[in-house]
């Protein structure tokens, strides 16, 4: 991996709003770092690491953490099967409020109409709002405020009767 390809894939990590990227080849490791809004620059590792090291012992950890967190969020996922997950159109940080001193946008309980903002996910210093796109009550809210999100990631439960 030269110079051009690791700048590359910092900007492009940058654009994407994601909080933390690591990647692993044969001989290279990079851990790409980004602070919270108010909390300085981003941080950038790259450390060369032997390639014996990398072929045995990188994969493993990873996968073995990827099964366990999946398996217990499907038996979760059968209860909540009758309502409507609304996600994450965009990677960014969460907002239940349009500014610090304004109320939240939703409550859980609170009935919503197609088209109500329910919150805000800031990305690349753009607030976007999340509209619904469903009628309904919110059953459940599956963010903490101020969290970064992922793409596609379900932020509210939304019982449509």
């Amino acid at each position: 991996m030269d110079l051009k390809e690791i700048q590359n894939l910092i900007k492009f990590v940058a654009k994407s709003g994601a909080s933390e990227v690591k990647l692993e080849t044969d001989n290279v490791k990079i851990t790409i770092r980004t602070g919270p809004i108010g909390g300085g620059s981003e941080t950038t590792y790259v450390q060369q690491i032997p390639v014996a090291a990398a072929q045995g012992v990188a994969p493993a950890p990873a996968e073995q953490e990827a099964a366990p967190a999946k398996t217990p969020a499907a038996p979760e996922a059968d209860d909540d099967s009758k309502y409507i997950t609304i996600k994450s159109p965009i990677i960014g940080t969460f907002y239940r409020k349009p500014s610090p001193d304004k109320p939240t946008f939703v409550e859980v309980g609170k009935q919503i109409e197609k088209g109500d903002v329910l919150c805000v996910i800031e990305a690349m210093k753009l607030f976007n709002d999340i509209e619904s796109e469903v009628s309904g009550k919110i059953v459940k809210i599956l963010v903490d405020d101020s969290s970064p999100v992922e793409f596609d990631q379900p932020l509210f439960l939304v019982d449509p009767s």
